[in-house]
């Protein structure tokens, strides 16, 4: 089956995280049917591909996400969702595509040396996959030396890829706040204790985090994405609840960012009397760090496919956050992105990830798959005893 017809299946047939079974089962009899030795099962969705080739001992992991988001599609065309609250608007049917094509490719050639592990990976999309495939085992059950990731990157023209060595994506915390003041008449503020008004002291405040607190070399964003108050118009409520995320490239930013927050809501607790309840999810991401020698390999082997002057180095990281980084507080390792624009179109002309008409770009999935084979190739060797 050609690889634009896989993805485009499993672009009209998305699934939230956890709930990857049909994705799954796509993978499993591609893997199966090329002669891989399939695993299934780990964080209930997950597959893991192995194929073994030469004598060397040495084993890398590839890994690729298969989750959808929930939300509509607002595409019309034949391949759009088929399902309403549900989409793939990260590429990651192209993700997964990409890494069953270097299947084929690994599977008919065998000219590498080592075992490799082919990873996919269930529940990206902000319920922690990757975490819960290591706690449940993979690198036990499956023992690498690095692990290896690939994002699809709109802005970044088709036929490029851009490797840092370093921080590609940034670690976010997610925060909830509880504001609870005395509720009263609208017309009467003088006998209330105002959540509302707290609240909006807050957002105010939380805004010279970055600008005040931070040494200005660090980079940190910290956003209030919610604030839910009230029923009426003449009512005065006695709760407040907000919520928003935190993201930062390092954990010595990160803690003095959270604490400076925690700080805020007790000094406004304390000026305008009202009790004020933080707490920082449990269930955060990391920061992507690539390790250097690694991410070297990862330029090594994009440019024997596009040539080193499409290989970027000087692309800035991204704010936005990857579970990726799990693997590697494990593992040395790289995530790299791939260029999603089409060919011949102004770099960020079509829609960016997460946005409603955004569709992956079936040209480079060639590219992504050729890639992969090539990385084998660089770290494992090439064998000279074919399958042994």
């Amino acid at each position: 089956m050609a690889l634009q017809i896989i993805r485009r299946d499993l672009h009209a047939h998305p699934e939230l995280a956890f709930c990857e079974t049909r994705t799954a089962d796509v993978v499993a009899r591609e893997l199966s049917a090329l002669g891989f030795e399939t695993h299934r099962g780990l964080a209930q969705t997950g597959v893991v591909g192995v194929l073994r080739a030469g004598r060397s001992g040495r084993a890398i992991g590839l890994r690729a996400d298969m989750d959808a988001l929930p939300m509509n599609e607002a595409n019309c065309f034949a391949h759009r969702s088929v399902f309403e609250g549900r989409m793939h608007a990260c590429g990651h049917d192209g993700h997964t595509a990409m890494l069953l094509g270097a299947a084929r490719l690994l599977a008919a050639s065998r000219d590498f040396d080592g075992t490799v592990y082919l990873i996919f990976q269930p529940a990206e999309e902000s319920s922690g996959g990757a975490r819960v495939m290591i706690e449940e085992g993979l690198f036990e059950r499956f023992p690498m030396e690095a692990i290896y990731g690939m994002h699809n990157w709109p802005g970044l023209p088709a036929g490029d890829f851009a490797v840092h060595a370093g921080p590609v994506m940034a670690g976010t915390d997610r925060f909830d706040i509880r504001i609870l003041g005395v509720g009263g008449h609208a017309a009467m503020p003088h006998l209330v204790v105002d959540s509302i008004h707290a609240g909006a002291v807050l957002v105010q405040a939380v805004q010279s985090i970055v600008s005040r607190s931070l040494d200005p070399f660090d980079t940190a964003v910290v956003s209030v994405t919610r604030f839910h108050a009230g029923d009426a118009y003449n009512v005065l409520p006695d709760q407040a609840e907000l919520a928003g995320t935190l993201r930062s490239f390092s954990e010595d930013v990160r803690q003095k960012a959270l604490t400076r927050l925690a700080e805020l809501c007790a000094g406004i607790s304390a000026t305008l009397g009202v009790k004020i309840d933080f707490s920082a999810r449990a269930d955060s991401y990391p920061p992507t760090i690539n390790t250097a020698a690694e991410a070297a390999r990862c330029v090594q082997a994009a440019a024997a496919v596009v040539g080193r002057e499409h290989v970027r180095t000087d692309v800035r990281p991204s704010m936005g956050a990857e579970d990726f980084a799990c693997y590697l507080q494990h593992k040395p390792g790289a995530y790299i992105w791939i260029g999603n624009d089409p060919t011949g179109g102004e770099p960020g002309s079509h829609a960016g990830l997460h946005n409603p008409t955004y569709d992956f770009n079936d040209d480079i999935l060639p590219l992504g798959a050729a890639y992969w084979v090539e990385l084998v190739r660089h770290i494992l060797g090439r064998s000279v005893q074919g399958d042994g």
